[in-house]
């Protein structure tokens, strides 16, 4: 292993399965049958998954150790996968706007329509909790509304290729991290009354991080998304979408900071404050449905 990768976090050292004619075939096959037969594939699915993504269950296992309380059956792995393929399946047709086989419910809302009205832009701050997706398709149905999503894609460049495919007119939604000008566009779009979404639970380098109590254990969690929005000086609300099974999102938004309130250049100790906020919050959804966690790597190691 070189040096670069040494210091790449695992989840971005891991291997991309899967090859995209079959994931095509799969994302055409369940547009053409619907959302209700394309379930009917999950438990197959997730049970080849379960067998060969070794590392992936050891994961799960010890993550939902700490979630449940208790040491996890393996039904318990088997939901924490049908939720994760249930999510996977469900992006496919919120990318082409077919929602009509989902319930969403949403709490908060008014606390987004706020911030619209206002014009002000703002940092919609999640993480791998649920669906991000079920957002953007919120905010689409919103005229006045346009989410954009800071993302790094190159660890799933087969999916993203396939999905992009889907619907084109979204690849413009999407500002990829590591680029020269990502900060640039993120700034951009903010002054023209954009909301940004930030996932800040994972790091692209084992660098810059801190630990803090997640689960009872201590974590790692990466600082460089706070700083970011300590310079943006934007509203930052946060939202997380858990998935209840069947055809049910749960949409949560809360404010989380207002514009100016996290100085521009936050001290060390300001800093471990906002991670420990947003981590104490992700515990909290956690326990609330922790089927819901997709980060299949060790945080705690």
């Amino acid at each position: 292993m070189s040096l670069v990768d040494a210091r790449r976090p695992e989840w971005l050292r891991r291997k991309e399965r899967g090859s995209i004619p079959v994931i095509q075939a799969l994302v055409w096959l369940s547009l053409g049958l619907g959302r209700p037969a394309a379930r009917l594939f999950l438990p197959a699915i997730c049970l080849y998954f379960m067998i060969f993504s070794v590392a992936a269950r050891r994961a799960s296992v010890l993550y939902l150790n700490r979630a449940l309380g208790r040491r996890p059956r393996w039904l318990d792995i088997f939901r924490h996968y049908h939720a994760f393929a249930s999510c996977v399946l469900d992006r496919v047709f919120l990318l082409k706007n077919r929602t009509d086989d989902l319930e969403l419910r949403i709490e908060g809302e008014e606390i987004v329509s706020g911030i619209l009205a206002s014009g002000s832009g703002c940092v919609l701050l999640g993480a791998h909790i649920g669906s991000f997706e079920v957002l953007r398709a919120l905010g689409r149905r919103q005229p006045n509304l346009r989410v954009n999503m800071v993302m790094y894609e190159e660890n799933a460049q087969k999916v993203t290729a396939v999905l992009n495919a889907i619907n084109p007119a979204l690849t413009g939604d999407v500002i990829s991290l590591g680029r020269p000008d990502s900060f640039i566009t993120v700034q951009r779009c903010l002054d023209e009354g954009h909301f940004i979404g930030v996932l800040a639970d994972r790091s692209l380098t084992d660098e810059h991080q801190v630990t803090r109590p997640f689960l009872g254990d201590p974590a790692r969690f990466p600082i460089s998304p706070f700083r970011m929005i300590a310079i943006l000086q934007k509203p930052v609300v946060l939202m997380i979408a858990v998935y209840r099974g069947g055809r049910r999102y749960d949409i949560h938004f809360e404010r989380f900071a207002e514009a100016g309130e996290i100085p521009r250049r936050p001290d060390a100790s300001a800093l471990d404050g906002l991670v420990g906020r947003y981590v104490a919050r992700l515990e909290h959804y956690c326990r609330l449905a922790p089927y819901n966690w997709f980060n299949f790597f060790d945080i705690w190691k």
